[in-house]
């Protein structure tokens, strides 16, 4: 047996100096100036919490749904798994409206610099009318709001299942983590969208070829939808052995998201545009989502080559584009109405997958 010569990475544990220095960087404002006292009482608490290591504070008994109903659970993901139970059950009710879900994957918006609206925001607005007057129920997911409403985050994955799958939970059990103040996390809000979802439409700019950074945070940490462990007392958190135990008998690969229809529409103003369109339709179709088929899935250049300043004549004037737009709406709606009349089904739905992962 070859000897592991693996050597641990650098240490990322800040001293108390370092720590308060970083934490105290936020209150520059001066209106804390008078505050000092108290914020000495915060950072001191702030700096228990990070030395202790005290990621969920608040927990309880996982109870006997699970299979280890004695783990201490963290509240916080407790909440998030009803929400995405009764997301589901609102999916599965025949008595419940059909909903589709548009993303706006674009980071721009008038209510931070630069201050104007973004095109994405005026093709999404293309299409909702098209589901409302299908009788859809309409959520609309705006990531811009990353950029421009206080405490909206998606943190970053953490790569979890590249350790062994059953160690990625669904919903994500990394966030939040209040040792590092790692809090807000917009991703708890975000799965029961997608799963209460009967069809998502995704609206996005090309950004260098690649996804705009908000989306490809969502898809990152949208992994734990593809074959995540439902039971975080099953591997006792973070019990990296025992996770790697459960894959290693025969993990069987949740789709939590399997069935439900997809379109597309991607926009650039000269490269990229269908790589990302791809790009998408291959990440939807590996998690078992259906596209609604060619018109349901579009690319194209808004103002091809053309000033940026000009960008919004340009979509004004491209009304064949704007229709694409339309037509990837409808294509969808038709796609869930048939799927949910029993006259559009998966036809590789009862294939097994000799590679899931």
């Amino acid at each position: 047996m070859q000897p592991d010569v693996r050597k641990g990475m650098p240490s990322v544990k800040l001293s108390r100096e370092e720590f308060e220095q970083r934490y105290r960087s936020r209150f520059k404002d001066s209106a804390f100036e008078p505050l000092q006292r108290e914020i000495n009482a915060i950072v001191a608490a702030a700096w228990d919490a990070y030395s202790h290591s005290r990621k969920a504070p608040r927990t309880r008994k996982a109870g006997p749904k699970f299979a280890d109903p004695t783990y201490d659970i963290a509240a916080d993901w407790l909440a998030a798994r009803q929400a995405i139970v009764a997301a589901q059950e609102q999916h599965e009710s025949l008595e419940e409206p059909a909903r589709i879900l548009i993303v706006n994957g674009s980071s721009r918006s008038e209510h931070t610099c630069p201050g104007e609206m973004s095109k994405t925001w005026r093709l999404v607005e293309l299409a909702e009318p098209v589901f409302r007057h299908m009788g859809f129920v309409v959520d609309i997911l705006d990531l811009s709001r990353l950029t421009s409403e206080f405490g909206k985050h998606i943190h970053p994955c953490k790569s979890c299942v590249a350790t062994a799958m059953p160690l990625c939970h669904w919903p994500c059990s990394c966030y939040p983590n209040y040792s590092l103040g790692q809090t807000e996390d917009w991703m708890n809000e975000i799965y029961p969208l997608w799963v209460a979802a009967h069809g998502i439409l995704i609206i996005t700019p090309v950004n260098w070829y690649h996804a705009p950074a908000g989306l490809k945070a969502m898809i990152d940490r949208l992994v734990c939808a593809d074959g995540g462990n439902p039971d975080p007392s099953s591997t006792h958190g973070k019990r990296a052995d025992e996770a790697k135990a459960l894959e290693l008998k025969g993990w069987s690969y949740p789709r939590h998201l399997a069935g439900r229809h997809f379109g597309i529409v991607v926009h650039g103003d000269s490269v990229g545009a269908e790589t990302l369109r791809r790009s998408l339709s291959d990440w939807l179709t590996d998690m078992w989502l259906v596209s609604s088929g060619r018109a349901g899935e579009a690319d194209g250049y808004l103002g091809y080559m053309e000033p940026y300043a000009t960008s919004h004549q340009a979509l004004d004037k491209d009304t064949a584009f704007q229709q694409e737009v339309i037509n990837a709406a409808h294509a969808l709606g038709n796609a869930v109405k048939l799927a949910r009349a029993g006259r559009l089904e998966d036809p590789g739905a009862e294939i097994n997958d000799p590679n899931p992962k």
